[in-house]
């Protein structure tokens, strides 16, 4: 039976939720900023929504990260055969954080 492949949107999620639970905020927080809603976002992080680059950009900014790096460890992940995680944390002094790969 063949292995079942992971898909960039469940990558992207996982790294997105990660990243909002390190940084302890909310899904409601991080939907406000990004002006977004909170149902979408959810969706999102979940994997079950594909992303526009455009809302994946907001959504890096209201987390304060990288899209690039995002988008740099999520391929890392797929490369990988696993959906995460793709770390994307800042760090609490508010620079942009580097994703890293566990």
């Amino acid at each position: 039976m063949a292995e079942q492949s992971v898909l960039l949107r469940e990558a992207l999620g996982v790294g997105l939720r990660q990243a909002r639970t390190e940084q302890r905020r909310t899904l409601r927080e991080i939907s406000t900023a990004a002006r977004v809603s909170l149902g979408y976002l959810s969706e999102v992080e979940r994997g079950q929504k594909e992303a526009s680059s455009e809302l994946l950009a907001a959504i890096c900014d209201a987390l304060d990260i990288e899209l690039a790096d995002l988008l740099v460890d999520a391929g890392t992940a797929l490369r990988a055969g696993a959906p995460g995680p793709v770390a994307v944390a800042a760090p609490p002094c508010g620079h942009s954080g580097r994703l890293a790969a566990a």
